[in-house]
């Protein structure tokens, strides 16, 4: 799964690139790192509570117009959930737990210029999950134990807003809508809001 990962990574930011060189359009490549806040969904599950992450990876921008762009990425997602500790009359049977669904997240995303330096952009995004495990002293080193339950791939859809300050700096907020059932046969789906920084080179 990783080896496919690498390589449609690769296929997909050496088309942007290519396709930028033949235009002669503007291609700019960057980083961007920030904050995820991830949950999961649905119908066969109770909505637990968030857990809080981080994501960072490469971004590659080619302009087709002055206002449009097409943006692809490639970059580490620290996704999953909470879980709150269950009693039976007022004993510990379970601990506070975090459920831990990492992904490599690669978006491929159309962008819209509302004015300088302001775009929103949306597409969809391919998931590749690279570690799951449920853990039980999330801040420390002890209490993981290792799952086998979350399916390897996941298809959903990004969408959100961007700023571009000056020197190279943005400024980015974004949801992220899962649409394939996280577990097989269940009706559950990531669910994550994410906000932070970015480079462009």
């Amino acid at each position: 799964m990783m080896k496919k990962t690498v390589l449609l990574t690769t296929f997909i930011l050496s088309s942007i690139l290519t396709f930028a060189q033949e235009s002669g359009n503007k291609f700019q490549f960057g980083a961007r790192a920030g904050v995820n806040f991830s949950t999961v969904t649905g119908d066969d599950f109770e909505d637990p509570n968030s857990r809080t992450s981080f994501y960072a990876g490469l971004v590659a921008e080619t302009f087709i117009t002055e206002k449009f762009a097409l943006q692809g990425e490639v970059f580490y997602s620290g996704q999953g959930f909470d879980v709150d500790a269950v009693t039976f009359n007022g004993l510990e049977v379970t601990p506070d737990a975090e459920f831990q669904i990492d992904y490599i997240q690669v978006p491929i995303l159309a962008k819209i210029y509302l004015i300088d330096g302001l775009n929103i952009h949306a597409g969809p995004q391919f998931g590749f999950k690279i570690n799951e495990e449920y853990d039980t002293d999330p801040t420390g080193d002890g209490g993981d134990f290792d799952t086998d339950r979350i399916r390897d791939f996941d298809f959903q859809v990004a969408a959100g807003a961007e700023y571009k300050l000056n020197g190279g700096f943005f400024i980015q907020a974004r949801y992220t809508y899962g649409f394939t059932d996280v577990i097989e046969d269940s009706n559950v789906n990531n669910s994550t809001f994410s906000a932070g920084l970015g480079f462009m080179f």
